[in-house]
C-alpha cells in the first residue's frame, strides 16, 4: 500500500491562503507527489455558494425570536452545523422551546431563496470534469440533508456529477463534526480514508474529516488559514481553481 497523501501535520506550520499553490502546499504538512485515490466534497460553501444565503435567512429568524444576529454573526456562529442540531441551543439564547413549525419554516424559506440565488462556486465544474476525465472517484458529503443537496447542486447544473454519490446527514446517525457521513462516503466509493482528501470551509466539517483519517484541504472563503489548520487541515487555498495542482490532476 502506498503511504498517505500527506504525511501527519507539522504542528505550527500554517498554509497561506494569499500566496501561490505552491505557498499553500510549502506551508502545510508534507505533500505528496502522488494523487490521492478519491476525492470527498463539502456541499456548502464549496461545490456551492450557498452559506450566505442561508444564514441570510436563519439571521432574519433569529431576529424575529428577539436576538441580536446579523448575516456575519450567523455565520460564524452556525456555519457548518446542523440548524436543527443546534434549535436546542437556540431555545437557550431565547428562552423558551422554539415553536413546532419554526424549523419546516426555516427549511421552506431557505430553499425558496436558494432556488433562487444559489450559484456553483467558481472552479468547480472544471475540477469535477478533471476528476472524471481522471477516473478518480469522486462524491459530495455534506452536514446537510440530500433534499437540500438536490436542489443546491441542481440549480446548479451540478447534480449529474454527485447524484451517484451523494451523502447527507439524513444518511447517517450523527452530523458533523462527527465523521459519520466522511465514513459511509469512503466506505461506499471503497477507498482507504488515508489515500483520501476531503476539501472542507468549515471547523467543524474539518473535524469531521480529520475523525474520519482522512488528509483535509481547507478552503478558506469564508474562515481563515489559521481556523481551518487549527481544526486540522493539512493545507489550506483560497480559490478553487488552485485545487487541480494541489490534487496533482495536471
Amino acid at each position: 500500500m502506498r503511504p498517505p497523501v500527506l504525511s501527519p501535520r507539522a504542528g505550527a506550520a500554517t498554509g497561506s491562503a494569499a500566496g501561490s499553490v505552491a505557498d499553500s502546499v510549502a506551508g502545510s504538512a508534507t505533500a505528496s507527489t502522488s494523487r490521492p485515490d478519491a476525492v470527498v466534497f463539502d456541499c456548502d460553501g464549496v461545490l456551492v455558494d450557498s452559506e450566505p444565503i442561508t444564514c441570510g435567512v436563519l439571521a432574519d429568524m433569529l431576529v424575529e425570536l428577539g436576538l441580536d444576529f446579523d448575516v456575519d454573526r450567523t455565520i460564524k456562529t452556525f456555519m457548518g452545523k446542523s440548524v436543527k442540531d443546534e434549535m436546542i441551543a437556540i431555545e437557550a439564547m431565547i428562552g423558551r422551546k422554539l415553536d413546532a413549525d419554526w424549523h419546516p419554516q426555516f427549511c421552506r424559506r431557505r430553499d425558496e431563496a436558494l432556488a433562487v440565488r444559489v450559484r456553483e462556486v467558481a472552479g468547480v465544474s472544471a475540477v469535477v470534469e478533471r476528476l472524471a476525465e481522471l477516473n478518480i472517484p469522486f462524491a459530495v458529503a455534506s452536514g446537510a440533508d440530500c433534499a437540500k443537496m438536490r436542489l443546491t447542486l441542481g440549480t446548479c447544473g451540478l447534480l449529474p456529477h454527485f447524484a451517484a454519490h451523494m451523502f447527507g446527514s439524513d444518511m447517517v446517525a450523527r452530523a458533523k463534526p462527527a465523521p459519520d457521513v466522511y465514513l459511509l462516503a469512503m466506505k461506499t466509493l471503497g477507498v482507504d480514508p488515508r489515500q483520501t482528501v476531503i476539501i472542507e470551509d468549515t471547523p467543524t466539517g474539518t473535524r469531521a474529516g480529520v475523525a474520519a483519517g482522512a488528509v483535509v484541504y481547507g478552503l478558506t472563503t469564508l474562515n481563515t488559514p489559521a481556523t481551518l489548520m487549527a481544526a486540522g487541515a493539512s493545507l489550506t487555498f483560497e480559490h478553487m481553481e488552485q485545487l487541480p495542482a494541489l490534487l496533482r490532476l495536471d
